[in-house]
Formats: C-alpha cells, sequence, structure tokens
C-alpha cells in the first residue's frame, strides 16, 4: 500500500467503527476501500473482519451502562451469534463470492421494513398478549429470536454488512426493551460474530496484515466515537438513521 493508500484504509476504519456501533454496515465503508488498494474480494472480506473485532469491542464498552441486566439474554444470544458465524466463515472459503452478495439487498431491504414497523408490530403483539392474558414478551425472544439470530450471524461471518441493522430488527420486533439497550447487545452480539469468523481466517484464509492494523485502530477509535453519538440519540432518530444507512447499503450492494 502507498501512504495515501493507508490513510485511506485507516479514515475508513474510523467511519466503519462509528457507524457500526451506532447501527451497523461499516463493511459497505472499509470492504470498497480494501478493494480500491488492490486486494482480492475474498481476502478483503477477511481482512476486514479481523481489523473490525477490535472496534466491535470498542462500540460495546462504550455502551456498557445499556448492558446492564442483559447478561442472560447475550449469552444465550451468544451462542447462535458464535455458531452462525463459523457456518458464514466456512461458506465463504467454498462458495463463490457472489452466491451469498446476491440476496444481501433483499435481507436489508426486509431489516429495514421490520425496523420501520417494529413500534407498530410491537403494539400489536402487546395487545394480543394482554387480549390472551399472557403477560409481556419472551425476555429474551423465544426460539424464533434465537433461529433468527443464527441465520443473520450466518450472514454475518460470511459478510458483516448490514448484519447489525438485521440484529436490531429482530430484537426489536421480538423482545420488548428500548431500542438504545438493544443497540448495546447488538455491539456485543457482533463482536462475536467478527471474532468467531476471523479466528476461523487466521488458519484458512489469506488476509493483509496491513490492512488489519490500519482498520484495527481506525474502529477502535470509532467504536468509542459511535458510543458517544449514539447513546444521545433518541429512538425515532436512531431508528431513522438505520434506515437511511441501511438505504444507502442497498444503493451501494445493487450498483456495486
Amino acid at each position: 500500500m502507498t501512504y495515501w493508500e493507508m490513510l485511506a484504509v485507516l479514515a475508513a476504519g474510523i467511519g466503519a467503527g462509528t457507524i457500526n456501533t451506532i447501527v451497523g454496515s461499516g463493511t459497505l465503508i472499509t470492504f470498497p476501500v480494501l478493494l480500491a488498494t488492490g486486494l482480492p474480494p475474498v481476502t478483503a472480506t477477511v481482512s476486514n473482519a479481523l481489523g473490525l473485532i477490535p472496534g466491535s469491542i470498542s462500540g460495546a464498552i462504550g455502551y456498557r451502562a445499556e448492558l446492564s441486566g442483559q447478561r442472560d439474554r447475550v449469552l444465550r444470544l451468544a451462542v447462535a451469534a458464535a455458531v452462525g458465524a463459523l457456518c458464514g466463515a466456512v461458506l465463504l472459503t467454498v462458495l463463490p463470492p457472489t452466491a451469498f452478495e446476491t440476496i444481501v439487498p433483499v435481507l436489508v431491504a426486509l431489516a429495514l421494513v421490520l425496523v420501520v414497523l417494529q413500534p407498530r408490530i410491537t403494539r400489536a403483539v402487546q395487545a394480543r398478549r394482554e387480549r390472551d392474558g399472557t403477560d409481556g414478551a419472551p425476555r429474551h425472544g423465544g426460539p424464533v429470536l434465537f433461529v433468527g439470530m443464527l441465520l443473520a450471524s450466518v450472514y454475518g461471518g460470511y459478510f458483516t454488512a448490514a448484519q447489525g441493522i438485521i440484529y436490531l430488527s429482530l430484537m426489536g420486533t421480538l423482545i420488548d426493551d428500548t431500542l438504545q439497550r438493544l443497540n448495546a447487545a447488538k455491539n456485543v452480539l457482533a463482536a462475536i460474530v467478527n471474532s468467531v469468523a476471523a479466528l476461523f481466517f487466521v488458519f484458512a484464509a489469506e488476509f493483509d496484515w496491513t490492512a488489519v492494523a490500519l482498520i484495527a485502530v481506525g474502529s477502535t477509535i470509532g467504536g468509542q466515537l459511535g458510543a458517544r453519538v449514539g447513546r444521545r440519540l433518541p429512538p425515532r432518530v436512531l431508528r431513522a438513521l438505520i434506515v437511511v444507512i441501511g438505504s444507502a447499503a442497498i444503493l451501494q450492494l445493487v450498483t456495486r
């Protein structure tokens, strides 16, 4: 890499770490930059996954106050995240690069629909539970959320772009809790997905250590920036930001 390319990768890492902590989809910043430096797509994907681990951890630490009382929930969903991430990482090494990318825009679009409709869906579900005499939503989302997070983590281990949006849409629909607290849980689960996938990639795929180091430094800085900004956003603003970034992600994936 030239010095200018290294600077661009570092800046992309900061941007990705910030956006990943607030919403998700930071990979849509780093991945094109890595490709522009001349890295092959699979090498860029692997290097990106490795580099974003510190950023995910940094964002989770920044949201530590919102994680209070979520230990059991996070541990339960962490199993789905870890298993799914390993499956996705394996698929990256055996499937053609375009196999999953063809359905990524559809997955992100469905996630955005769930994010937009989540308040109405939640109210409808709560009203139905009141009529049926049941007491609130399952604390951890139940088996439907576990399976959904497992499948989302398979995708996350494969490509990672917009996995945070998919996580938030699933948890927001199936768990009765604030969006900020769910975002905190999302950051921990994203860190698990990146870590499991990266551990597999270290032994099974090629990566670029320069790119990994630059994204790691940048995403760590961005994780703290994202936590400071994201924790101050009202639910409506955060939901609107998710839709804007997710729509941009779909546009980039469809047109690239």
